[in-house]
This record gives C-alpha cells, sequence and structure tokens, in this order.
C-alpha cells in the first residue's frame, strides 16, 4: 500500500493533475457538496495511477482540501 499526499481544488474549470510539494494538485470541477469532489478525485487519480477505483481510499482529510490517499 502506498500513500499520497494531495491537496485538492474543487470546482476548476478543467480537471487535471500537477506534481506538489511531496505529493499531488488535483484540480476538480465538481463542487465539494455531498461528496461530489471526493467521487471524483478517487475517479481521477484511479485512471491517473492506472488501477481500480476501489483500489483507492481517503485515509485523511475526508472533508478537507489536504488529504492523504491510500493505494492499493
Amino acid at each position: 500500500m502506498t500513500t499520497v499526499k494531495v491537496k485538492v481544488s474543487p470546482r476548476a474549470k478543467k480537471t487535471r493533475i500537477e506534481p506538489f510539494g511531496e505529493g499531488l494538485k488535483v484540480y476538480i470541477s465538481e463542487p465539494a457538496i455531498e461528496g461530489k469532489a471526493n467521487k471524483k478525485l478517487i475517479e481521477v487519480l484511479a485512471e491517473y495511477y492506472r488501477v481500480k477505483k476501489q483500489s483507492i481510499k481517503i485515509i485523511k482529510g475526508q472533508k478537507q482540501r489536504n488529504k492523504v490517499i491510500a493505494i492499493d
């Protein structure tokens, strides 16, 4: 299992991923309402790392912009 620090920017114009310090900065077009941004974050990271969505879990920062993600 690998952990990655992620900073999320919801309501971005377009979805993209950039290197950011020790982790990643992920721009997501979805708003941070009712878990929509978290759901989209998992989809984007699954595509980026080429793993299934079930392999990615938010282990810290469920309701914050700074998150720690676990990837199996």
